[in-house]
């Protein structure tokens, strides 16, 4: 016995993984051209049905499998969109992409995320880019300004706007109320007895946090004797956070946070300088995202359903990749969901000489 008897003679292949078979070997054994057999895997063979069965038969024997990339460029198509976000760290985002990826994914579609960072400059660059990836877009809540969305709709299509609709944009959009939704908030305070507001206000290219602001103009016409004061703070958890000492200088009774993530941060604030919430002061949140439900107090807000508005913005966005008409924008209303984050306003005692 030699050495050599111990391991693999020169003739023995390493066991492993088989050698995938290619498209020309198929072809080769079908008797066919390679175009035939992409023809025939990708369902565009028009000829006789017996070459067809031909080369299926030779793709079964040889284990081929058309390579996905291959068969994206063969059919000009990704079967793949693309989810682009301001800040997909939000759970309002992270909703709306579980209602989008669930409802795509049924569809055979995979969903491509981009977060912007909240940079309305990065958000156009990143649509633009991952738009060329994909078959079609999703535009979640557009930092960018009006006149840059309309010059990029062209290149974008097929698109579908979220927070970012209306007819002066040629596209199908979803949105949220959140004027409306504002408002109901404001008029819960209201009914409490406040009469002096503090708004934390969202990113300033934000067209949602612009729709707050309208709504509670409107709230302040209609109700005729109220004060509301506007901080700029942002859109998240850290901002609210940063805006406690302000907020306490303020003298308000009633803040009204940009949304959940802010107004959990400033009562975190407001609890480490001794500020009570809400027997000195009530705060309200916007989104009715999970972690506000367990927070102490628990927090007044308005309910979005972001996973259903996700759901109807593959609806939507599927008729456009189909070629077919979508069916018709939505507006959808938030709900009140008053809790224990906000009470009566505190009794002022004035002190006489």
């Amino acid at each position: 016995m030699t050495d050599d008897s111990w391991g693999p003679g020169p003739q023995t292949r390493r066991a492993g993984k088989p050698r995938a078979s290619t498209i020309a070997e198929v072809a080769r054994r079908a008797h066919v051209s390679p175009a035939t057999v992409s023809r025939v895997m990708n369902g565009r063979f028009v000829g006789d049905p017996e070459v067809a069965e031909r080369v299926r038969r030779a793709a079964a024997e040889l284990n081929y499998s058309p390579s996905p990339l291959a068969r994206s460029l063969a059919l000009g198509e990704t079967r793949t969109i693309a989810f682009v976000v301001p800040d997909i760290g939000n759970p309002t985002f992270q909703a709306m992409l579980s209602g989008l990826s669930k409802s795509a994914a049924a569809d055979g579609y995979r969903v491509l995320v981009a977060d912007s960072t909240e940079d309305p400059e990065e958000e156009a660059v990143l649509a633009v880019e991952t738009r060329r990836a994909c078959d079609g877009l999703v535009l979640c809540a557009p930092r960018m300004p009006d006149e840059r969305l309309h010059a990029l709709l062209p290149v974008l299509r097929p698109v579908l706007l979220i927070n970012r609709g209306g007819a002066r944009f040629d596209a199908p959009s979803l949105s949220v109320d959140y004027g409306l939704g504002i408002q109901h908030l404001a008029d819960h305070l209201y009914g409490l007895g406040h009469r002096h507001f503090l708004y934390l206000e969202g990113p300033a290219p934000s067209s949602s946090n612009q729709a707050r602001v309208e709504g509670l103009n409107a709230f302040a016409r209609r109700t005729g004797d109220v004060q509301i004061d506007r901080i700029p703070a942002g859109s998240a958890s850290a901002d609210g956070y940063r805006s406690g000492e302000a907020v306490r200088a303020s003298g308000a009774t009633a803040v009204l946070a940009y949304n959940d993530l802010v107004a959990v941060g400033l009562m975190s604030a407001l609890a480490e300088m001794g500020v009570d919430v809400p027997r000195d002061i009530s705060v309200a949140g916007f989104d009715d995202i999970p972690l506000v439900r367990y927070v102490t107090p628990r927090l007044t807000t308005v309910s979005v359903p972001y996973e259903p508005l996700g759901t109807e913005a593959w609806k939507r966005l599927h008729a456009l990749i189909k070629g077919e008409t979508p069916s018709h924008d939505l507006v959808f209303q938030p709900r009140l969901q008053p809790r224990d984050s906000t009470a009566a306003p505190p009794v002022r005692v004035t002190v006489e000489d």
